[in-house]
C-alpha cells in the first residue's frame, strides 16, 4: 500500500470518530434531566396529600365537633333539670322554718283545751288562749317580719282599708275607722292583707 492510501484511511477513521462523538452529544441531549432545584412529580405526590386524604381528614374534624356538641348540650340538659328540680325542691319547702316555728304554738293550742275539757275553768283557759295568740304574733313579727295594725279610730285609709260597710255620722269630719272586722297586716313594711272595716263618713259626704 503506497503512503498516500495510508493517510487516506487515517483520514477516514478521524473523521468516523468524530461524526461518533457528535451523535453521542445529540444523544445526551434529548434525554430529561430534572432540576435538582424543583421536585419532581413523585416528590409533589408523596408530600401534598390527595383529595380522598384531604376528605377524611375533614371528615374526622367534623366528627370531632359534633361529638363535643352532642356532650355540651347533654351536660346543658343535665344542669337544666337539676336546676327545675332544686326550684322545685325550694318552692315545696320555701315555708319550713316558718312551719316548724308554728308547731310549739299548735302544741300550744292542744295543751290549753285538753287542760279547759278536764277543769272547765274558762278563765283559765281565756288567759291560756290569750297568751298563745300574743306568743305567735310577737314571734311572727320579730322573725318573719309579719305585723299586724290596728284601724279602729284611725283615719280610713284607702291603702290600708277596705270598707265593707259606711255610716253617715255628724261626729265625724272625715271618713273615720268604726269597727275593725278583720285585722290588716304588714310583711316587711309591705301591705298584705287589707284590714276590713266599717267607716264612719260625715254627713253631706258619700
Amino acid at each position: 500500500m503506497s503512503k498516500h492510501s495510508q493517510n487516506n484511511e487515517k483520514q477516514d477513521e478521524i473523521e468516523a470518530a468524530h461524526s461518533a462523538q457528535i451523535e453521542a452529544e445529540d444523544g445526551l441531549e434529548e434525554q430529561v434531566i430534572p432540576d435538582a432545584g424543583e421536585p419532581n412529580a413523585a416528590a409533589e405526590t408523596e408530600e401534598t396529600p390527595s383529595l380522598e386524604q384531604q376528605i377524611a381528614a375533614l371528615e374526622a374534624k367534623l366528627a370531632e365537633a359534633n361529638d363535643q356538641y352532642l356532650r355540651k348540650a347533654a351536660d346543658f340538659e343535665n344542669f337544666r333539670k337539676r336546676m327545675t328540680r332544686e326550684k322545685q325542691e325550694l318552692a315545696e319547702f320555701a315555708n319550713q322554718n316558718l312551719l316548724l316555728d308554728l308547731l310549739p304554738v299548735i302544741d300550744d293550742f292542744e295543751r290549753a283545751i285538753k287542760s279547759a275539757e278536764s277543769s272547765k275553768d274558762f278563765p283559765s283557759f281565756y288567759e291560756g288562749v290569750t297568751m298563745i295568740e300574743k306568743r305567735i304574733s310577737s314571734q311572727l313579727e320579730s322573725k318573719w317580719g309579719l305585723k299586724r295594725f290596728d284601724s279602729l279610730g284611725k283615719t280610713f285609709d284607702p291603702s290600708l282599708h277596705e270598707a265593707i260597710q259606711m255610716e253617715k255620722s255628724a261626729e265625724v269630719s272625715e271618713a273615720v275607722v268604726k269597727e275593725d272586722y278583720e285585722k290588716g297586716y304588714f310583711l316587711n313594711e309591705r301591705v298584705i292583707r287589707f284590714a276590713k272595716v266599717k267607716v264612719l263618713m260625715p254627713e253631706g259626704k258619700e
